[in-house]
């Protein structure tokens, strides 16, 4: 198995008065694309809050490429080299998308090159570089999302649904750009609703539930075990979806 690029330990974190994560363990491993699953409300999204700084840890560690980031401030846990993509798609619809790549690329001007290949990536960056973010299609609001998140070279992208409210063709885009990605390597935190979707992507996999991962292994062996999907996520995905 991979090292582990990002690991959590007994991770526990609250929103005002409510307790969402109970102690969550997880292992991702350099390299691989791991995908977090669960049913609505199990604390995925808030997990990735949480790593990034976003919601504040009441116990445990967040300890990226072996050093404790928790508690470290957004900004700080940015530069050393983690890119997040939120639900909410984190755009900025009055500019256009040239002007919100340039404010992603935070090291200086775009290199062309990465900019070729972000555009190969996802042509209608290219196809609307001039355009208003707030103009384009749902999808490509979510394909600007990464590729702002990939403009520059990162060690660790954390996604959040990525697919939701999408189109099939956009999700098959998605897909393709996502497998571009596995290509080179990176190492993604993918978090994510449609089964097969994450069966198509993912090499790793965890499952949360009420707060805590109550499953880890390999994308493939759960796969295969729709009494296992049955049992985690509450259906027979492979059947259903």
């Amino acid at each position: 198995m991979a090292e582990s690029l990002l690991s959590l330990t007994d991770l526990h974190a609250n929103i005002g008065q409510y307790h969402i994560l109970h102690g969550v363990n997880l292992e991702v491993p350099r390299g691989e694309l791991t995908v977090l699953l669960g049913r609505n409300g199990a604390g995925k999204s808030t997990t990735l809050r949480t790593i990034m700084g976003l919601t504040q840890v009441s116990r445990g560690t967040v300890r990226f490429k072996g050093e404790d980031i928790t508690g470290a401030a957004t900004p700080g846990i940015a530069r050393r080299g983690i890119a997040f993509v939120p639900e909410g798609m984190g755009i900025f619809q009055l500019l256009s998308v040239r002007e919100n790549m340039e404010l992603a690329a935070a090291s200086g001007p775009i290199d062309p090159q990465r900019l070729e290949w972000v555009f190969e990536l996802f042509p209608p960056m290219k196809q609307f570089w001039d355009k208003d973010a707030g103009n384009l299609s749902g999808g490509q609001k979510q394909m600007l999302a990464i590729a702002r998140a990939i403009i520059e070279p990162r060690e660790l992208l954390l996604i959040d649904e990525p697919t939701k409210g999408l189109a099939p063709s956009i999700i098959n885009d998605l897909r393709d750009a996502f497998i571009d990605l596995k290509d080179q390597e990176a190492t993604i935190l993918l978090v994510e609703q449609n089964f097969n979707f994450a069966r198509a992507l993912g090499q790793s996999v965890a499952v949360m539930d009420d707060g805590a991962v109550v499953h880890a292994g390999q994308m493939a062996a759960l796969a295969e075990d729709e009494a296992l999907q049955q049992e985690l996520l509450g259906l027979s995905l492979g059947a259903h979806q």
